[in-house]
């Protein structure tokens, strides 16, 4: 096995970048960090990454390795052919700010537009569910917003809809609200509108990078797709609607007609 490692990694900004080449001593059990690391540290130190907790749990160190999303922090140098170069380029989907540094912040200002949770109960009632329920919408609340979903949705990378469509993180987190038992929040105009659901064809490229195993398409958007048929295109509540002139009861923004 080779005692060093070869790295192409994109340096510069969004407008003028290029590939550079380093060369590492390769140690036992390094990830691709701490090649990133051990190039600021004897080579570059003005090269920027972003990162935390080199745990895996806190998502910023996203980046792409020879093509594919990855955490940077988890992805072990040694599954790569001994001596072939590796490239490491930042997400592809969001603007670079420098080097392997992206701009994430487009992500947060969607976030502001789903409805918190919200409880109705009445007075003397004790609000109850069961554990299956409990555990349905756990499994959304493992996202550790990484945004690798977000950045191999093809949707936003290749086609640029950030405008009018929410990416699979978003809907993991509409689904962990819509999907709770005692929620009483009504989204699903908000999803078949400002949110896009619509034009997810559900290909499950998202579910494929997630680090934390969440089964997005299946358990989140598919679910949400579902509700959105029921409220819109339900042949029934259509004719039920038209008999007694009744509205869709819409409680967040319908922009579009996807």
């Amino acid at each position: 096995m080779s005692t060093q490692a070869t790295l192409r990694v994109q340096r510069g900004d969004k407008d003028n970048h290029e590939m550079v080449e380093y060369k590492i001593p390769l140690n036992p059990g390094m990830v691709v960090l701490d090649a990133i690391h051990a190039i600021q540290a004897t080579q570059a130190p003005d090269l920027a990454v972003r990162w935390n907790c080199k745990a895996g749990k806190c998502g910023s160190c996203g980046g792409e390795v020879n093509g594919k999303p990855k955490l940077l922090c988890m992805d072990r140098m040694d599954k790569y052919a001994d001596g072939e170069p590796i490239e490491v380029r930042p997400m592809k989907t969001f603007p670079v700010i420098k080097d392997l540094a992206t701009d994430v912040s487009w992500n947060f200002e969607v976030n502001k537009k789903i409805p918190a949770f919200k409880m109705e109960t009445k007075v003397g009632e004790e609000p109850r569910f069961s554990q299956e329920e409990a555990d349905r919408v756990q499994e959304f609340r493992k996202c550790i917003e990484c945004f690798l979903c977000q950045n191999v949705c093809h949707v936003l990378r290749e086609h640029g809809k950030q405008a009018e469509f929410a990416g699979p993180r978003f809907f993991v987190r509409a689904a962990s609200l819509e999907m709770h038992p005692l929620d009483t929040e009504d989204r699903v105009g908000l999803l078949k509108g400002q949110m896009g659901l619509g034009y997810c064809n559900i290909t499950k490229c998202c579910t494929e990078v997630c680090p934390e195993s969440i089964a997005i398409t299946d358990n989140a958007i598919i679910p949400l797709k579902e509700r959105v048929v029921d409220e819109y295109y339900d042949p029934v509540k259509k004719i039920v609607r038209k008999l007694f002139g009744i509205s869709k009861p819409d409680k967040t923004p319908d922009s579009t007609s996807n």
